[in-house]
């Protein structure tokens, strides 16, 4: 089962938003967000908390991706589910 949804994220002083989606697998759950053109997966670890998985092929498409914004984004994530 899938939901659709925006999270809005503060980093370095400008307000993002960005639109995810949760699907539940098996007992477990995963957040689907685009990221500056790319797909990651945040999904929560051993010790619940939330890893980034970046979904791409293309290693050039990655360093667009700024590592802090998607550290931000992970922590929205935590923060709401606490």
């Amino acid at each position: 089962m899938e939901y659709s949804f925006s999270i809005d994220v503060d980093f370095k002083g400008k307000e993002y938003s960005f639109e995810a989606r949760l699907a539940t697998v098996g007992y477990t759950h995963k957040f689907y967000i685009v990221i500056s053109g790319v797909e990651v997966t945040f999904e929560p670890d051993e010790e619940r908390n939330y890893r980034a998985i970046l979904n791409t092929s293309d290693k050039s498409s990655i360093k667009g991706v700024d590592i802090e914004l998607i550290k931000a984004v992970g922590e929205k994530i935590q923060s709401i589910l606490q």
